[in-house]
């Protein structure tokens, strides 16, 4: 079941994003680190009714934020639609035990179901331009590369920015 997040699911979200950073880490993807990311992203996250959980069977097994406030880093990218009726998809994570399961598929579903059913122009995102497994990820959902942005404290390396039209 995909819910919404509350405060008391914070620690078991830290615990799954901290399992995907030393995964990825020992992966050579250095997307995530110490800084990112972390419980008070999270509890923003809550406070404005966008982070979302995949429990199964009383166990948090993932995560994803689907918001629409646009980060000031995405200013800059040449987006295919007007900064007016997007949202935008931060934070998907499955603890590594579960990864390969279809979890990110489900939680992905949910957030293009949300896209159509709130008349939404298209959901954008990024991923880190070493992380070539959810490059592939995103791109066979219909997801297209548009630009680089930078996240200076997370890695000299570009993320690259997507964007799905509905």
């Amino acid at each position: 079941m995909i819910r919404k997040a509350t405060l008391k699911d914070i620690d078991a979200i830290i615990s799954i994003t901290k399992a995907c950073a030393k995964h990825m880490i020992d992966q050579q993807i250095f997307q995530w680190n110490e800084h990112y990311p972390n419980p008070s992203a999270f509890q923003n996250d809550v406070e404005r009714d966008e982070l979302y959980v995949l429990d199964v069977e009383n166990s948090i097994k993932g995560c994803i934020v689907i918001s629409t406030l646009m980060d000031e880093e995405y200013m800059p990218v040449t987006w295919l639609t007007p900064n007016e009726n997007n949202i935008y998809i931060h934070r998907l994570a499955i603890h590594p035990k579960y990864q390969g399961q279809g979890y990110a598929r489900q939680l992905m579903n949910f957030a293009e179901a949300h896209a159509i059913e709130n008349n939404y122009t298209s959901i954008r995102l990024d991923t880190f331009s070493e992380n070539k497994r959810n490059q592939k990820f995103y791109e066979l959902r219909g997801y297209q590369r548009l630009g680089n942005i930078y996240f200076p404290k997370q890695s000299e390396f570009p993320f690259y920015c997507y964007e799905r039209i509905f």
